[in-house]
């Protein structure tokens, strides 16, 4: 009798055994099945037992891996409730006319892709006919993740039910004119069809988690009931190899997002190859899958299947199934059936047996085109047992024909992404293979048509009627625009007013704000803070007793801190996103709540903070997805600047995020240095991005965690704050050691925290040097630019305006010099536009460690560098001795 236990030590060693007798037999009686039926019935026999015991509620490990069959055998399919010929016929014209889209355009050289959507037809036509839920019930309906290389279908469709022309299909990726189609789903393209932009991979996985996780939020708080809307993400097999793809499963399940459904298109191909050459990459999905909590239902087999399964008595064809590689399986797609009876079924004695009964149309049909995803009866099977499902999200594995109804020449090739049309003869041989009423002389200009059966046909009446009675057109984005009243003005009036004596980083005073903000009783609870796990860096701890950190399930604990007065409060009504150690899965978040206004008809006003650093270098990509999703919301980079941020050293020293943010056309990008710009970009924010006249745009503000004294808001500056640019003072504003009325003179521009080492350097070129200083704060130098360039291009229409810039310094005719605690091409991006003498400093090369004061002086940014450089200036136009620089160097230590 063998040891229960095992050889080896385990976690039962740890546990004691009741019933040592009992324990033996259980052992003895696996032995005994191992060695009177083989070692495979006893591996069946625990699978089995685990499955039951799973099933059953026991708290035993799950299988991570089951047998590469269905998870829904044929006959426990539900009936389908359709009339399948009818959405054959739908799903015909629509293969044919996403395929002719892109053929047609290939002739002007703008490209597509034709395969994906190919393989992955039926999973969307299943989906729009029996369970995509429209808007027009609650204002919500489903939220749809189309996977971006299947556009081309999606676009077949809306041209199906009148949505969209021929003249616009014929313009596929072609929109400069006006009146095309974009090329992926682009929200900022085609804003009244897409919802979502997921062609970037990856992204179109993690935001649906979060897109899933925020309906919960909306309904757990009270904003809006979302029980009814369900996530649907259409993905890729070789998409899920993007870190982004698998980054919050755990999440997902950890929330019980039962209103999440991935559909992962398993056609075994991504763009140049097979997906997992020389593994299966169904089952590592699986595992991957149900290892993270996930529920998984694989549609593998199509019904063709059946028969051999059934013969299958030994289980010899399921191991066979399960140990073939999936680059091996491609090939045999492709193979006549004398190769697949030769190297499949050859591989042993019972497999021949079993092929020796099958006829070579069978192998065929099995082999060369039967896969789950191809049948609307699994599809529904599969989707229906999704949405029944409770307690934790789904991932379909549904496998398909990557190229599926092309032809020979496309169907499983490791080219077909890359291929973009089709000869006449494969639209013919197409044709006849989908059964299309289309006749030759449609051909007679050696053009492929598009085909459609009439609006007013049997297919057109019964598309229709299924998504009248599933809510309206999908996928479709619908704004109602909710404008928001704007916050009481005692909310920005500590700001403004200054912080007198005291000390306060800018990081707090954008804090308190948004916390006197929240308590609005307008607008206070569509606040939504999202932080990655660094609030205390922030100051942030303070909204923990009074928002709450937003849990499905509440506070199951007492928390540590119970007895302090900010201590950690977790709650289902929680206001906080508090997201662990992730800037991606809080950026996807944002993204969910900068666009409920659309998804949900509920404006929502999120604000994102940071580290600068860790925002827009490494979620960039995520940045570019809100401003295509038309977000609109407040990304706060803290901490900001190369300097600023002691000791942290290399790593988290940005001295660029402004640069990258002014890449991105809808990014509004301010860096204040005083806490009353930071109120008024914050209220003209809101009026921008949630008033009676919205624009699709988010802000940008970097702010600091060093603490200063906030002085007042000088009069009549609202407007330079906002455009970018205003004189803070002048020299003649100096209390004391104020130069001479003829001293030369020198214009200090600066951003951010610069602002103090510029006022100090103001005051030494005054007491040491008769030099006049005036000081100004440049609160953007994106906006500035963004504002020049505007007016370069109104120029090229005939239209003469002066850039802001310009006109603000007009008149000044001493030199200008700029400062920052940023590279020097963040000031230089306005230095074309500024006519005076023009000469910046800034931060370039690495980061470092040291003390404020070591690294501004490593970087020559203090204020006694900023004086040697000014003073330099001066000499140059001759206006101060050249000995003057040399001397002010040794002066200071430089």
């Amino acid at each position: 009798m063998s040891d229960p236990v095992g050889k080896l030590p385990s976690e039962l060693d740890q546990l004691p055994d009741r019933d040592t007798e009992e324990t033996a037999e259980w052992a003895a009686s696996l032995d005994a099945v191992a060695q009177a039926a083989g070692t495979r019935r006893a591996e069946y026999l625990l699978r089995r037992t685990l499955q039951h015991a799973e099933a059953a509620g026991l708290a035993l490990p799950k299988l991570l891996e089951t047998d590469y069959v269905n998870t829904i055998p044929t006959a426990a399919e539900p009936q389908f409730p359709g009339d399948m010929e009818m959405e054959a016929r739908i799903t015909a014209w629509n293969r044919w006319n996403a395929a002719a889209m892109v053929t047609r355009g290939s002739k002007y050289g703008v490209g597509g892709h034709i395969a994906t959507f190919a393989s992955a037809a039926w999973l969307y036509e299943t989906g729009f006919q029996h369970f995509f839920r429209g808007k027009e019930t609650d204002g919500s309906g489903d939220q749809l993740y189309i996977q971006g290389h299947a556009s081309p279908g999606i676009y077949a469709r809306a041209f199906l039910d009148g949505r969209i022309s021929e003249q616009q299909l014929d313009n596929f990726r072609q929109e400069s004119g006006g009146n095309g189609l974009p090329s992926y789903p682009h929200p900022r393209r085609l804003p009244w069809l897409w919802e979502f932009p997921t062609v970037s991979m990856g992204l179109g996985p993690l935001s649906a988690i979060y897109q899933a996780r925020f309906n919960r939020y909306l309904h757990n708080r009270g904003i809006k009931d979302t029980a009814g809307s369900h996530v649907w993400a259409f993905l890729g097999d070789g998409e899920m190899d993007e870190p982004e793809s698998t980054a919050a499963l755990a999440l997902a399940s950890r929330e019980q997002l039962d209103n999440l459904t991935f559909v992962i298109n398993c056609n075994l191909q991504r763009l140049d190859g097979p997906v997992r050459a020389n593994f299966r990459v169904v089952q590592e999905l699986e595992a991957q899958f149900r290892g993270a909590g996930w529920n998984v239902i694989k549609s593998l087999w199509g019904s063709a299947w059946d028969e051999l399964f059934q013969l299958d008595t030994t289980g010899a064809l399921v191991r066979r199934l399960r140990e073939v590689p999936d680059a091996q399986f491609q090939t045999y797609a492709t193979r006549d059936v004398a190769y697949i009876r030769r190297h499949f079924f050859g591989a042993n004695a019972e497999l021949t047996q079993l092929a020796a009964v099958l006829s070579d149309a069978k192998i065929a049909e099995c082999f060369h085109s039967s896969r789950g995803g191809h049948e609307p009866r699994k599809v529904y099977a599969a989707y229906k047992a999704a949405l029944e499902h409770q307690g934790a999200p789904t991932v379909i594995l549904a496998q398909t024909v990557k190229g599926y109804t092309l032809g020979a020449g496309f169907e499983s090739k490791n080219a077909n992404h890359q291929m973009k049309k089709l000869t006449v003869d494969e639209f013919k041989d197409m044709r006849d293979r989908l059964g299309l009423p289309i006749p030759d002389s449609a051909f007679a200009d050696g053009q492929v048509p598009y085909g459609h059966p009439g609006a007013n046909s049997p297919e057109v009446q019964y598309l229709n009627e299924r998504r009248a009675a599933l809510g309206g057109p999908a996928p479709a984005r619908k704004v109602k625009h909710v404008a928001l009243p704007a916050p009481a003005e005692r909310s920005f009036a500590p700001l403004l007013k200054g912080s007198g004596k005291q000390e306060m980083a800018t990081t707090m005073a954008f804090v308190r704000l948004v916390k006197d903000l929240m308590r609005d009783k307008e607008t206070g609870r569509r606040w939504v803070p999202i932080v990655p796990d660094e609030a205390r860096t922030f100051g942030m701890e303070s909204l923990f007793p009074s928002a709450g950190i937003y849990s499905p399930l509440g506070q199951t604990y007492e928390p540590v801190d119970r007895d302090q007065l900010m201590y950690y409060k977790e709650a289902k009504d929680g206001q906080i996103l508090n997201e662990g150690i992730t800037e991606a899965g809080a950026m996807a978040d944002f993204i969910a709540a900068c666009t409920s206004y659309a998804t949900h008809g509920e404006p929502m006003i999120p604000f994102y903070i940071f580290y600068s650093m860790f925002g827009w270098q490494r979620t960039a990509d995520q940045m570019w997805q809100l401003a295509d999703q038309l977000g609109k919301g407040f990304i706060v980079g803290a901490t900001a600047g190369r300097t600023t941020l002691t000791g942290e050293g290399l790593q988290h020293a940005d001295g660029h995020s402004h640069l990258i943010a002014s890449t991105n056309p809808a990014s509004l990008n301010y860096d204040p240095a005083f806490a009353y710009e930071i109120a008024v970009i914050v209220k003209d924010g809101l009026r921008r991005m949630y008033g009676e006249q919205p624009e699709d745009v988010f802000y940008y503000l970097t702010v600091y965690n060093e603490p200063k004294v906030q002085p007042a808001m000088p009069e009549g500056v609202e407007e330079g704050i906002l455009r970018g640019l205003y004189r803070f003072n002048t020299a003649a504003d100096l209390a004391e050691a104020a130069p001479a009325a003829d001293a030369p003179k020198v214009q200090l521009m600066a951003s951010g925290t610069a602002i103090h080492w510029v006022l100090e350097a103001q005051k030494l070129l005054a007491a040491d040097w008769n030099v006049a200083a005036d000081v100004w704060s440049a609160t953007s130098w994106g906006e500035l630019r963004r504002d020049a360039l505007e007016c370069d291009e109104a120029l090229l229409r005939g239209e003469v305006r002066t850039p802001y810039v310009t006109r603000a310094l007009e008149g000044v005719t001493s030199p200008v010099l700029a400062v920052s605690d940023w590279m020097r091409q963040v000031p230089d991006q306005i230095s074309q536009w500024v006519e005076q003498d023009w000469t910046s400093l800034g931060t370039d090369g690495f980061g470092l460690s040291d003390t404020r004061e070591g690294a501004r002086r490593h970087f020559g940014v203090d204020a006694p560098s900023i004086v040697v450089a000014a003073l330099a200036q001066l000499a140059r136009r001759g206006e101060v001795p050249a000995s003057s620089v040399k001397e002010a160097r040794e002066r200071y230590g430089l």
